[in-house]
C-alpha cells in the first residue's frame, strides 16, 4: 500500500536539525500520583490528613509524601521555590490565587488539584476557569 511504502522509503539525509528539547519536569511532578489518590476526600479547615484537607493543608501532606516539608498557610508556601509564570507550569508546581489565600498543585494540560472549600472535595479544576483565571497569583517550583 501507498502509505507503508511512503513510510519505509528512505529519506535522503540532510542537515541535522535541532531538536527542541522539553523543559524538565518539576523536580516533584510525582507528588502528582499522590495527590491524585486523595480525590474525593472531603474539606476540611485546619484539615491536614486524609480525614479531611484544606488547600495548604493538602498540599503538605502530599509534599510531606516525597520528603518536603511545607508550612500549613497558602501564604508561606508562596515564598518558598522559584517562580514559575503560567505558561511554564509544570506537574507538581503549586499554584495560588485569592491574594495568596487558595492553592492547588498543577497536574498538566491546564488543570490543577485542590481541596476547594467547606462543602466540597479535593477535586481537579482548570485554571481557566473563570474564578481561577481572575483570581490568579502565580506558581511556584519546589
Amino acid at each position: 500500500d501507498v502509505a507503508r511504502a511512503a513510510e519505509a522509503a528512505p529519506t535522503e539525509a540532510g542537515p541535522a536539525e535541532a531538536t527542541p528539547v522539553a523543559a524538565p519536569a518539576a523536580r516533584y511532578g510525582g507528588a502528582v500520583g499522590i495527590a491524585m489518590q486523595y480525590l474525593g476526600v472531603p474539606y476540611r479547615w485546619g484539615g491536614a490528613d486524609p480525614s479531611g484537607f484544606d488547600c495548604s493543608g493538602f498540599l503538605m501532606y502530599v509534599y510531606s509524601k516525597v520528603g518536603v516539608s511545607l508550612p500549613h498557610n497558602a501564604a508561606m508556601q508562596y515564598g518558598l521555590g522559584s517562580p514559575v509564570s503560567k505558561d511554564q507550569l509544570q506537574p507538581g508546581d503549586l499554584v495560588f490565587f485569592n491574594g495568596l489565600g487558595h492553592n492547588g498543585m498543577y497536574i498538566g494540560g491546564g488543570s490543577f488539584i485542590h481541596a476547594p472549600h467547606s462543602g466540597d472535595v479535593v477535586k481537579i479544576s482548570n485554571l481557566s476557569d473563570s474564578w481561577y483565571a481572575q483570581t490568579w497569583v502565580g506558581a511556584r517550583r519546589l
